[in-house]
């Protein structure tokens, strides 16, 4: 559960205020991402400029109203209401921010690499950007049994745009303080990672399990 400050300070108030559970009685709201609670850690902070980069990864159920989304696409594991997420989340120093945005874009393709699962990374246009953002890369698997793209990953750099809510800044060396820079990313949306990773490796007879999770399930293909 997250209070309205945390929603106010990463900008998911009042943008998506129509998509997020409101608990009344209690004034809470139940998490959209783990990027709430995990940038909002570090509200009204003063950071040395030598412990940057911080780096956080969080695994939480994330809730979505979905208001507004109809029809045969949201069926099934395309949307719902509540799905489990890894989010990575990074603080860094300005001049560093976009080298961190590209390593972590290239972390999310190594899963999805390492998952075997066909994917692309498309670099959004500011019309599909929500306005938190100054730039944002979807990546997208493909759905063999859809016939078309599903985003798993939506990794962003929001520049100063949240730090300057929650007054978080940095510490230089020399004393001068500034605005820190937040990051991150999902890694990755777990309900749409089972459905392409069961449609694209069903073979007629047979669901094929990618190699690299065969040490976990301790089985190599579902009948």
């Amino acid at each position: 559960m997250i209070n309205a400050a945390s929603g106010f300070g990463t900008g998911q108030l009042p943008d998506k205020d129509g998509q997020m559970y409101h608990a009344t009685e209690d004034d809470l709201f139940l998490i959209p991402t783990a990027e709430v609670p995990i940038t909002n850690m570090y509200r009204d902070e003063m950071i040395d400029e030598e412990r940057l980069p911080i780096k956080n990864a969080g695994y939480t159920p994330c809730f979505r109203r979905e208001a507004g989304s109809y029809g045969k696409d949201v069926r099934g594991l395309n949307r719902l209401h509540q799905f489990d997420k890894v989010e990575i989340v990074q603080i860094q120093k300005p001049e560093l921010s976009y080298a961190t945005l590209d390593t972590m874009v290239a972390h999310v393709e190594s899963l999805l690499l390492k998952l075997e699962l066909p994917y692309r990374v498309l670099r959004l246009c500011g019309g599909d950007m929500g306005f938190t953002s100054a730039l944002t890369f979807d990546l997208e698997v493909f759905s063999a049994g859809q016939d078309r793209w599903l985003e798993v990953s939506s990794v962003s750099n929001f520049e100063t745009y949240q730090a300057n809510r929650m007054k978080l800044r940095i510490k230089r060396k020399d004393g001068a303080k500034e605005l820190a820079h937040t990051l991150n990313g999902s890694a990755l949306a777990l309900p749409r990672i089972m459905a392409a990773l069961l449609e694209n490796n069903f073979n007629g007879e047979q669901i094929r399990i990618p190699s690299v999770l065969v040490p976990y399930t301790k089985f190599d293909s579902i009948q």
